[in-house]
């Protein structure tokens, strides 16, 4: 099972593929970058696109997203939720079923705290898939941990069906 993990955002979305077998383990991750000058239709349809190439090369089979967490500006919300529909619109697209998480969800999953720092979502990242230093930008290191949230939450709702 290939899952897609993506941390939303316009000038940054992060995005992280793992293969999901009795060990985790990394397909790909990176992050997606449009052009601050560019128009929020132009940055969208660059998302668009960029995300296809993922969907092609990658071929996940679910994908799962962090949910937006915005208490300041409305203004970056609204466009960080228009990069989110093209995830969404490229999911759909693919026919792979998505699954949201919060925040405190991904922390909760990888930590066993819901009020973890970063730094210790990363130090979690990087046990979880065997790698030798935590993933860079932090943006995919995000999208890697939503991934692996979505894996324990899907063995976990394994395990509930099975009893």
């Amino acid at each position: 099972m290939r899952i897609l993990g993506i941390d939303p955002g316009t000038a940054r979305l992060g995005y992280g593929v793992i293969e999901d077998t009795p060990q985790l383990s990394v397909v790909t991750y990176g992050c997606l970058t449009t052009p601050a000058k560019d128009s929020q239709p132009d940055r969208l349809l660059s998302i668009y696109r960029q995300l296809g190439e993922i969907f092609e090369t990658a071929t996940p089979d679910e994908v799962a997203v962090e949910q937006l967490f915005f208490n300041q500006n409305i203004t970056t919300a609204f466009a960080v939720g228009e990069a989110r529909g093209v995830v969404l619109l490229r999911a759909a697209e693919a026919g792979c079923p998505v699954s949201d998480y919060s925040p405190l969800q991904i922390k909760q999953a990888l930590v066993g705290y819901g009020r973890a720092d970063k730094r210790q979502v990363q130090t979690m990242v990087s046990m979880a898939l065997a790698l030798e230093k935590p993933p860079r930008p932090d943006d995919a290191a995000d999208a890697l941990a939503v991934a692996i949230c979505h894996a324990h939450m899907r063995t976990a709702q394994q395990l509930l069906a099975q009893t």
